[in-house]
Protein backbone atom coordinates (compact mmCIF):
# COMPACT_ATOMS: atom_id res chain seq x y z
CA UNK A 1 0.00 0.00 0.00
CA UNK A 2 2.78 2.52 0.86
CA UNK A 3 4.54 1.42 -2.26
CA UNK A 4 0.81 2.16 -4.43
CA UNK A 5 0.07 5.60 -2.35
CA UNK A 6 -0.48 7.77 -4.98
CA UNK A 7 -3.16 5.96 -6.00
CA UNK A 8 -5.04 6.19 -2.50
CA UNK A 9 -8.09 4.23 -3.00
CA UNK A 10 -8.90 0.37 -2.64
CA UNK A 11 -11.76 -2.01 -4.03
CA UNK A 12 -12.70 -5.35 -1.88
CA UNK A 13 -15.19 -7.13 -3.22
CA UNK A 14 -17.30 -8.67 -0.77
CA UNK A 15 -19.79 -11.18 -2.59
CA UNK A 16 -21.14 -11.80 1.05
CA UNK A 17 -20.98 -9.23 3.81
CA UNK A 18 -19.70 -11.08 6.89
CA UNK A 19 -18.43 -10.21 10.19
CA UNK A 20 -17.09 -11.75 13.62
CA UNK A 21 -15.02 -9.95 16.64
CA UNK A 22 -11.46 -11.99 16.66
CA UNK A 23 -7.27 -11.02 17.42
CA UNK A 24 -5.00 -11.17 15.26
CA UNK A 25 -3.40 -14.76 16.84
CA UNK A 26 -7.27 -16.23 16.01
CA UNK A 27 -7.23 -14.98 12.50
CA UNK A 28 -3.57 -15.82 12.00
CA UNK A 29 -4.34 -19.28 13.26
CA UNK A 30 -7.34 -20.10 11.16
CA UNK A 31 -5.52 -18.42 8.08
CA UNK A 32 -2.64 -21.30 8.53
CA UNK A 33 -5.71 -23.81 8.98
CA UNK A 34 -7.02 -22.68 5.36
CA UNK A 35 -3.70 -22.89 3.85
CA UNK A 36 -2.56 -26.34 5.34
CA UNK A 37 -5.72 -27.92 3.60
CA UNK A 38 -7.97 -28.53 6.50
CA UNK A 39 -11.59 -27.47 6.85
CA UNK A 40 -12.22 -24.28 8.39
CA UNK A 41 -15.92 -23.50 9.33
CA UNK A 42 -17.58 -20.99 8.74
CA UNK A 43 -18.11 -19.34 11.38
CA UNK A 44 -13.87 -19.15 11.59
CA UNK A 45 -14.32 -17.86 8.04
CA UNK A 46 -16.33 -15.08 9.65
CA UNK A 47 -13.38 -13.92 11.69
CA UNK A 48 -10.79 -13.62 8.71
CA UNK A 49 -12.47 -10.03 8.37
CA UNK A 50 -9.65 -9.08 10.88
CA UNK A 51 -8.01 -8.40 7.67
CA UNK A 52 -10.42 -5.48 6.99
CA UNK A 53 -10.38 -3.70 10.55
CA UNK A 54 -6.45 -3.90 9.96
CA UNK A 55 -6.62 -2.24 6.25
CA UNK A 56 -8.91 0.32 7.81
CA UNK A 57 -6.64 1.00 10.08
CA UNK A 58 -3.51 1.64 7.39
CA UNK A 59 -6.51 3.46 5.16
CA UNK A 60 -7.03 5.50 7.66
CA UNK A 61 -3.36 6.64 8.31
CA UNK A 62 -2.99 7.11 4.28
CA UNK A 63 -5.76 8.89 3.71
CA UNK A 64 -6.87 6.56 1.08
CA UNK A 65 -10.39 5.80 0.30
CA UNK A 66 -11.57 2.23 0.81
CA UNK A 67 -14.50 0.98 -1.61
CA UNK A 68 -16.93 -2.31 -0.22
CA UNK A 69 -18.64 -3.78 -3.65
CA UNK A 70 -21.38 -5.71 -2.32
CA UNK A 71 -23.65 -8.79 -2.61
CA UNK A 72 -22.23 -10.15 -6.55
CA UNK A 73 -23.65 -13.81 -6.60
CA UNK A 74 -20.35 -14.93 -8.96
CA UNK A 75 -20.08 -18.19 -11.63
CA UNK A 76 -23.56 -19.54 -11.10
CA UNK A 77 -23.68 -21.52 -14.20
CA UNK A 78 -20.95 -24.26 -13.50
CA UNK A 79 -20.87 -25.81 -17.15
CA UNK A 80 -20.06 -22.37 -18.77
CA UNK A 81 -17.60 -21.79 -15.54
CA UNK A 82 -15.90 -25.06 -16.75
CA UNK A 83 -16.02 -23.84 -20.31
CA UNK A 84 -15.30 -20.36 -20.06
CA UNK A 85 -13.20 -19.41 -16.86
CA UNK A 86 -14.82 -17.47 -14.53
CA UNK A 87 -15.89 -13.45 -15.16
CA UNK A 88 -17.03 -14.56 -18.62
CA UNK A 89 -20.90 -13.50 -17.67
CA UNK A 90 -21.95 -15.63 -15.92
CA UNK A 91 -22.83 -14.00 -12.34
CA UNK A 92 -26.27 -12.46 -11.06
CA UNK A 93 -27.53 -10.55 -8.36
CA UNK A 94 -26.84 -12.36 -5.15
CA UNK A 95 -29.53 -11.20 -1.95
CA UNK A 96 -27.42 -12.10 1.47
CA UNK A 97 -28.54 -9.53 4.42
CA UNK A 98 -25.73 -6.87 4.75
CA UNK A 99 -26.72 -4.23 7.00
CA UNK A 100 -26.02 -6.14 10.88
CA UNK A 101 -22.21 -6.93 9.46
CA UNK A 102 -21.67 -3.81 8.05
CA UNK A 103 -22.84 -1.60 10.64
CA UNK A 104 -20.56 -3.73 12.93
CA UNK A 105 -17.33 -3.55 10.72
CA UNK A 106 -17.64 -0.02 9.99
CA UNK A 107 -18.33 0.73 14.01
CA UNK A 108 -15.69 -1.42 14.82
CA UNK A 109 -13.19 0.92 13.04
CA UNK A 110 -15.21 3.34 14.11
CA UNK A 111 -14.60 2.73 17.76
CA UNK A 112 -11.02 2.75 17.08
CA UNK A 113 -10.92 5.71 15.39
CA UNK A 114 -9.69 3.85 12.16
CA UNK A 115 -12.65 4.34 9.65
CA UNK A 116 -11.62 5.89 6.64
CA UNK A 117 -13.13 7.67 4.00
CA UNK A 118 -15.41 4.95 2.46
CA UNK A 119 -17.27 4.14 -0.48
CA UNK A 120 -20.14 1.60 -0.35
CA UNK A 121 -21.58 -0.36 -3.42
CA UNK A 122 -24.48 -3.03 -3.94
CA UNK A 123 -25.32 -4.84 -6.23
CA UNK A 124 -28.59 -5.94 -5.11
CA UNK A 125 -31.11 -2.81 -5.25
CA UNK A 126 -33.02 -4.00 -2.19
CA UNK A 127 -30.12 -2.97 -0.23
CA UNK A 128 -30.05 0.63 -1.40
CA UNK A 129 -32.06 2.32 1.76
CA UNK A 130 -30.21 0.26 4.16
CA UNK A 131 -26.86 1.74 2.53
CA UNK A 132 -28.19 4.98 1.55
CA UNK A 133 -29.32 5.70 5.80
CA UNK A 134 -26.20 3.61 7.32
CA UNK A 135 -23.78 5.88 5.92
CA UNK A 136 -25.27 8.88 7.74
CA UNK A 137 -24.25 6.98 10.76
CA UNK A 138 -20.80 6.95 10.50
CA UNK A 139 -19.82 10.64 9.12
CA UNK A 140 -17.26 12.95 11.26
CA UNK A 141 -18.61 16.02 10.48
CA UNK A 142 -15.11 16.81 9.18
CA UNK A 143 -14.45 15.19 5.78
CA UNK A 144 -17.68 16.35 3.73
CA UNK A 145 -19.55 13.28 2.66
CA UNK A 146 -16.52 10.81 4.21
CA UNK A 147 -19.22 7.95 3.97
CA UNK A 148 -20.17 7.49 0.48
CA UNK A 149 -23.35 5.65 -1.43
CA UNK A 150 -21.63 4.60 -4.40
CA UNK A 151 -23.32 4.85 -7.82
CA UNK A 152 -25.38 2.41 -9.45
CA UNK A 153 -23.03 -0.47 -10.42
CA UNK A 154 -23.02 -3.00 -12.92
CA UNK A 155 -27.19 -4.76 -13.27
CA UNK A 156 -27.83 -1.44 -11.67
CA UNK A 157 -25.68 0.98 -14.44
CA UNK A 158 -28.89 1.60 -16.47
CA UNK A 159 -31.24 4.63 -16.37
CA UNK A 160 -33.30 3.04 -13.88
CA UNK A 161 -30.66 1.89 -11.43
CA UNK A 162 -29.03 5.47 -11.56
CA UNK A 163 -32.36 6.87 -11.00
CA UNK A 164 -33.11 4.66 -7.95
CA UNK A 165 -29.92 5.22 -6.47
CA UNK A 166 -30.14 8.77 -6.78
CA UNK A 167 -33.31 9.15 -5.41
CA UNK A 168 -32.46 7.02 -2.39
CA UNK A 169 -29.56 8.88 -1.48
CA UNK A 170 -31.16 12.60 -1.97
CA UNK A 171 -34.09 10.89 0.54
CA UNK A 172 -31.75 9.89 3.23
CA UNK A 173 -28.40 11.92 2.84
CA UNK A 174 -26.92 14.97 1.46
CA UNK A 175 -26.73 14.79 -2.42
CA UNK A 176 -24.98 17.64 -3.54
CA UNK A 177 -21.93 15.59 -1.97
CA UNK A 178 -22.29 12.83 -3.89
CA UNK A 179 -19.09 11.81 -5.83
CA UNK A 180 -20.96 10.74 -8.93
CA UNK A 181 -20.22 8.02 -11.68
CA UNK A 182 -17.00 5.97 -11.92
CA UNK A 183 -15.56 3.40 -14.15
CA UNK A 184 -13.48 0.18 -13.70
CA UNK A 185 -13.19 -0.86 -17.19
CA UNK A 186 -10.19 -0.86 -19.21
CA UNK A 187 -12.59 0.05 -22.65
CA UNK A 188 -12.35 3.69 -23.75
CA UNK A 189 -15.77 3.25 -24.76
CA UNK A 190 -16.93 2.93 -21.18
CA UNK A 191 -16.19 6.28 -20.55
CA UNK A 192 -19.35 6.83 -22.36
CA UNK A 193 -21.73 6.22 -19.09
CA UNK A 194 -19.98 9.47 -17.35
CA UNK A 195 -22.03 11.48 -19.91
CA UNK A 196 -25.30 9.14 -19.45
CA UNK A 197 -25.03 9.52 -15.74
CA UNK A 198 -24.35 13.58 -16.34
CA UNK A 199 -27.29 13.79 -17.81
CA UNK A 200 -29.77 11.67 -15.99
CA UNK A 201 -28.68 14.30 -13.13
CA UNK A 202 -29.39 17.12 -14.83
CA UNK A 203 -32.51 15.79 -15.80
CA UNK A 204 -34.01 14.65 -12.15
CA UNK A 205 -32.91 18.08 -10.90
CA UNK A 206 -34.23 19.48 -13.45
CA UNK A 207 -37.72 18.19 -13.06
CA UNK A 208 -37.74 18.44 -9.35
CA UNK A 209 -37.12 22.07 -10.40
CA UNK A 210 -40.24 22.64 -12.65
CA UNK A 211 -42.49 20.66 -10.21
CA UNK A 212 -41.33 23.64 -6.97
CA UNK A 213 -39.24 20.68 -5.45
CA UNK A 214 -35.83 22.46 -6.06
CA UNK A 215 -35.36 26.08 -6.11
CA UNK A 216 -34.98 27.69 -9.78
CA UNK A 217 -31.31 29.47 -8.96
CA UNK A 218 -29.02 28.21 -11.69
CA UNK A 219 -26.33 29.01 -9.55
CA UNK A 220 -26.71 27.04 -6.77
CA UNK A 221 -28.43 24.24 -9.31
CA UNK A 222 -25.50 24.41 -11.36
CA UNK A 223 -22.88 23.99 -8.47
CA UNK A 224 -24.51 20.90 -7.52
CA UNK A 225 -23.87 19.31 -10.57
CA UNK A 226 -20.28 20.25 -11.20
CA UNK A 227 -19.47 19.12 -7.93
CA UNK A 228 -21.29 15.50 -8.31
CA UNK A 229 -19.31 15.04 -11.97
CA UNK A 230 -16.25 16.75 -10.88
CA UNK A 231 -15.35 18.51 -7.80
CA UNK A 232 -15.89 16.98 -4.85
CA UNK A 233 -14.62 13.59 -6.65
CA UNK A 234 -11.68 15.77 -6.67
CA UNK A 235 -11.82 16.62 -3.26
CA UNK A 236 -12.76 13.23 -2.23
CA UNK A 237 -9.53 11.45 -3.85
CA UNK A 238 -7.32 14.53 -3.16
CA UNK A 239 -6.19 13.82 -6.93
Amino acid sequence: MRFFHAGRVSDHALDQMVYAETTEDEAAGIFAAGLSGRRVPFEDEKKLTWTLQFLCGLYAELDWAMQFHINALRNTNTGMLNTLGPDTGYDSINDEHIAKPLAQLLNSAEMKQQLPKTILYSLNPNDNYIIASMMNSFQDGKTPGKIQFGTAWWFNDTKDGMLQQIQALSNTGLFSRFIGMLTDSRSFLSYTRHEYFRRIVCSLIGTWTENGEAPYDMELLGGIVEGICYRNAQEYFRF
